[in-house]
């Protein structure tokens, strides 16, 4: 079976840089994947995109090394395995709050014994190679969303359900549920320890932790608290940055540093 490059990069010790995908559209999932990241999540939950032009998209990064991530829009077996059986190598799932809820997250990403996955991986199969059967339930991820004050509180069992493999934390839902407004790179006190409190329990339990960053600064500077997953922002906003700059520098008639 294909190797999973986040898993490979997880235990070789190193940090993954991961893309993120909102516009239904193979045009830019192809554009972002020859960018060098080294994964790619399509987003079904708040991005624009459905399960059709998922596929599409998927199809895109799989002629390139990025390894192909969906988040899904709930805890849903269904969604989750239509994810898998399209080609992802692995799932977020958002809003995951106990034990029990994980619990039947994983095992939707898992064949018997261990999980309930229903075989029939249409596209992959063609992806992940002949032996997917025998391999996949080592290969593909399954990833939690830490994003509420009850998924603190339950951090620990959240986190010692077997086959999990890492969590990822949504900053601006937690931040809602913990009295604060949303937005990318909070700096408040509360949340700083929140963080830091997913990121011990995720070492302590041997799955890794990943965020949602809005720069590369903040980015760094959760690598450096222990995240090993880390999103930067998503080709939207990159988008909207990228033009911002070049209009503004434009009319102040002096171009932006790498300014094509």
């Amino acid at each position: 079976m294909r190797e999973n490059n986040v898993k490979k990069i997880i235990a070789g010790g190193g940090t993954v840089i991961n893309g993120w995908l909102g516009v239904p559209s193979s045009v830019t999932a192809e554009f972002m994947a020859l960018q060098g990241w080294d994964s790619l999540c399509i987003d079904l939950q708040h991005g624009l995109v459905d399960y059709q032009a998922s596929v599409a998209m998927l199809q895109a990064i799989s002629s390139t090394p990025a390894t192909p991530i969906v988040r899904v829009p709930w805890n849903e077996p269904g969604a989750i395995m239509k994810a898998l059986d399209a080609g992802a190598y692995g799932v977020i799932c958002p809003m995951i709050n106990s034990r029990a809820e994980c619990e039947s997250f994983v095992g939707a990403t898992r064949y018997a014994p261990t999980g309930h996955r229903s075989w029939g991986p249409t596209r992959g199969l063609t992806y992940g190679g002949p032996d997917y059967f025998k391999e996949a339930n080592k290969t593909v991820m399954a990833i939690a969303m830490i994003e509420t004050q009850q998924a603190l509180d339950n951090v620990d069992a959240i986190m010692s359900v077997p086959g999990l493999d890492g969590v990822y934390v949504g900053p601006s839902d937690l931040g809602i549920s913990l009295g604060f407004p949303p937005g990318f790179d909070p700096t408040e006190a509360k949340l700083i320890d929140a963080f830091g409190k997913i990121a011990d329990a995720a070492k302590k339990h041997g799955v890794f932790a990943g965020i949602h960053c809005g720069s590369v600064a903040y980015g760094l500077k959760m690598k450096e608290r222990g995240y090993r997953f880390i999103t930067i922002l998503g080709e939207l906003r990159m988008m909207a940055w990228a033009a911002n700059n070049a209009v503004k520098a434009f009319r102040a008639g002096a171009p932006a540093p790498n300014a094509p």
